[in-house]
């Protein structure tokens, strides 16, 4: 391999690796996808720093160019990436779904509730005292209470 790519691959694989730790010491990368990210950071490094593995791998899966062979494991190991976050994509959606089923579901319980405790009268208005609609009606017709 040459010193030029070799020495961008090894720079490439510390980027990554100081970009997920940096990323999970702020939080905003949970500590179990750091470990895959930092694993595959690891794995490139390694095969980066040891060509005659890389060369060993190239020569197995039957590619002429080994830097080549580092870039189809760095490429299928995206692809292994994207298919794992499509599921869990996938997972909190119907999961979200649901939440939002059960939100709606407990709203009209409690909408129920509030309206039975009322008496009857739905959530927002209030009903008149007692007294108060025989006194208008006996003000609308002439008679006082």
């Amino acid at each position: 391999m040459h010193t030029r790519v070799q020495i961008v691959s090894i720079l490439f694989a510390v980027i990554v690796f100081a970009t997920v730790f940096e990323l999970v010491r702020q939080r905003r990368l949970r500590e179990r996808y750091a470990l895959v990210w930092m694993a595959a950071a690891l794995v490139l490094l390694v095969l980066a720093i040891w060509s005659g593995l890389l060369t060993a791998v190239s020569k197995a899966v039957g590619i002429y160019y080994p830097p080549n062979a580092l870039f189809v494991i760095a490429f299928g190991f995206l692809l292994l990436l994207l298919l794992h976050f499509s599921a869990a994509v996938s997972r909190l959606s119907d999961q979200t779904t649901v939440l939002a089923q059960r939100v709606a579901l407990l709203e009209e319980r409690q909408r129920l509730a509030e309206q039975t405790s009322n008496g009857g009268v739905p959530a927002g208005e209030e009903r008149e005292p007692a007294g108060a609609a025989t006194r208008s009606n006996a003000i609308q017709g002439g008679l006082e209470p």
